[in-house]
């Protein structure tokens, strides 16, 4: 907690930029101080900490061994083999060190790539941590992603080495990953060399020499390996991640290494109110940015102990990460809506089977957070349900409600309110005026991003300009391409997407604020609301509902005539929904992200694009399904 007040802190952080983020950065290590805090001399880029050297790995790893030697850094749980095992502080350093000493041997230096295509398992944040150690620029491609997809990866990042494993597992289902990667592999312009492979005995894969080389093996090479840390400008970059949902080539948000931890420890403190020697359990993947940000690095760098968890919310069974809550004692949970919608749908004793006493607040974030949703988990675990909102690009929190400062109450339906240093501004699609409060707008941010935000797009930073910052012409502004409105106090509320804003006859309506709507009925569990072409009106609002149980005795079209009476009571019959079809399940990625894109594509007889991060293919199969009915 901060002995202050969150507007004084807040304002200062864009007031005086440079002072304020001076004091953060004492938080972590540096070998050298910088030359500038901030360097303006090129916008719309802009250079954090620029000529100060430091290591994202001696931040997060080295420098807690004095103190936190025996403490538990990180703990792999997989209900998908039934392995828990925990790592000290100590232990994991060593690993590192064995990880970056195999990669040394594969000719890795400072400013190589290395693509790291795996599943939930330690060695893949080993390898992270490894690269990051040797001044290596690593790029986490999500495990199972498909074969060109993975190809345009490679060819874009263009890395010395592969670090991948045999298989992943996925609610009791072998994903072979060696395949999908030789394949890549030949579809590639610019394969590498050589590919490590963590052969986890789960599927059987074919080694091809001498590209192909066993971890076992060079694990056992360098034991005793002894690697110091390459310590690097904070300006260079420290990995990069490729946006979700890419069409064409491949964008790769570049993030660089002091700033990134500078934003992170911050983030931790101020907005999550973790503390050395606590626990925090992220439910996400590695092979996304919240993955990146809050399983690896913003819980290490901030001395606490970090939960990899392989599996899904419900297996087991729908209980499983209450089990990790309590076995664990886990001070902060960070998940994603959807887990907590498709909880919702379990039996209601099972939230109570486990002692959630250590557990201080549940974040959520990944996608809106609905209503009804988080007042349901915040009433159902009787903990705070804290939304939060940002991107890949920014690598931590626009909006947020922060935990450290207990004067800021969150308020349900928003994400909160600007974290430090984001001059966030609600503009006017067409102009770029500011809006007045309560008005719908743009969500963008004043130039300069705060430390932690990407650098630029991986070798093209004309693309980087044209992306994010030629919106408004002659404003130095970033678009987030998100609707929002913020009320009287500076609560922000996110609703959608601009590209998910539908034009029904002249009306433009947010398909956000008709799924909440839909949501908030009671016979509801989960609602997608896509926009499709409409001959008449240039487009309608689809609704695709999954009932909540125990509406076996209702029929389908009293449902649906409910459900739209209700968006009729709540915002008009303008918003009323032209289909609304019933549906057992409603298609994600593994991650829990609604595949909108996807169904809409499927409404408009379009091709639904690249569906390797499908988490059920039934669920899509569904859809098509359900238009047919009448």
């Amino acid at each position: 907690m901060i002995d202050a007040s969150y507007a004084d802190f807040y304002r200062r952080s864009v007031d005086s930029p440079e002072a304020f983020w001076a004091e953060q950065a004492q938080a972590i290590d540096w070998k050298k101080p910088w030359n500038s805090v901030l360097d303006r001399s090129r916008p719309p880029f802009s250079a954090w900490f620029s000529g100060g050297l430091t290591n994202l790995c001696h931040n997060a790893v080295d420098r807690h061994l004095p103190e936190r030697a025996g403490q538990a850094a990180l703990v792999y749980v997989s209900t998908e083999t039934g392995q828990e095992v925990s790592y000290s502080y100590a232990e994991l350093h060593r690993e590192v060190q064995i990880m970056a000493a195999s990669l040394q041997s594969l000719g890795v230096t400072q400013g190589d790539r290395v693509l790291i295509y795996m599943p939930m398992i330690p060695e893949a944040v080993f390898a992270m941590l490894a690269c990051v150690r040797l001044g290596a620029v690593h790029s986490v491609v999500f495990g199972g992603f498909a074969s060109v997809s993975l190809a345009a990866r490679i060819d874009d990042a263009q890395p010395k080495v592969i670090v991948s494993a045999d298989a992943g597992s996925r609610a009791g289902k072998v994903v072979s990953y060696k395949p999908l990667l030789d394949e890549a592999l030949r579809l590639s312009q610019h394969p590498p060399e050589q590919v490590i492979v963590v052969d986890r005995g789960l599927a059987d894969w074919a080694r091809q020499q001498p590209r192909d080389v066993s971890y076992a093996d060079l694990r056992t090479r360098h034991a005793r390996a002894e690697v110091p840390c390459v310590w690097v400008d904070s300006t260079h970059p420290s990995y990069i991640l490729y946006t979700s949902g890419t069409t064409g080539k491949p964008k790769g948000v570049q993030r660089d290494t002091g700033g990134y931890a500078v934003a992170l420890q911050l983030s931790m403190r101020v907005i999550f109110g973790g503390q050395p020697g606590e626990t925090f359990f992220c439910t996400s993947d590695i092979g996304w940015v919240v993955g990146h940000s809050y399983i690896v690095y913003a819980p290490l760098l901030s001395g606490m102990t970090t939960i990899l968890y392989e599996g899904t919310p419900i297996r087991p069974d729908a209980a499983v990460f209450w089990r990790i809550v309590e076995q664990y004692r886990v001070n902060q949970m960070f998940s994603a809506p959807t887990a907590m919608r498709v909880l919702k749908r379990h039996d209601p004793a099972l939230l109570q089977r486990h002692d959630l006493s250590s557990l201080r607040a549940i974040f959520l974030a990944g996608e809106p957070l609905d209503e009804p949703t988080g007042r349901w988990a915040a009433e159902s675990l009787n903990k705070p349900v804290i939304d939060n909102y940002w991107q890949t690009e920014t690598g931590w929190p626009i909006l947020a409600t922060p935990l450290g400062f207990p004067d800021v109450a969150s308020r349900m339906g928003s994400p909160g309110v600007s974290m430090p240093g984001y001059k966030v501004c609600l503009r006017n699609e067409t102009d770029g005026e500011p809006v007045a409060p309560g008005e719908k707008g743009v969500v963008a941010i004043d130039w300069p991003l705060p430390p932690g935000c990407l650098q630029t797009i991986w070798g093209d930073d004309a693309r980087f300009v044209d992306t994010y910052w030629s919106t408004y012409p002659n404003r130095q502004v970033y678009s987030t391409f998100d609707w929002g409105r913020q009320d009287a106090d500076g609560y922000l509320y996110i609703l959608g997407r601009t590209d998910d804003v539908i034009n029904v006859a002249g009306h433009r309506l947010g398909t956000r604020e008709i799924e909440e709507s839909i949501s908030a009925h009671p016979a509801v569990a989960e609602v997608a609301v896509v926009g499709v072409q409409d001959a008449l009106k240039g487009q309608a609002a689809w609704a695709f509902v999954v009932l909540r149980p125990g509406q076996d005795n209702v029929t389908a079209q009293a449902s649906q005539a409910s459900i739209a009476a209700h968006v009729d009571a709540q915002l008009g019959a303008v918003a009323r929904p032209q289909r609304i079809c019933l549906v057992t399940a409603l298609p994600k990625t593994r991650s829990g992200k609604m595949l909108r894109r996807a169904i809409q594509a499927i409404c408009e007889g379009r091709d639904p694009g690249d569906l390797t991060t499908l988490e059920d293919p039934l669920a899509l199969q569904q859809i098509p399904d359900a238009i047919a009915r009448p």
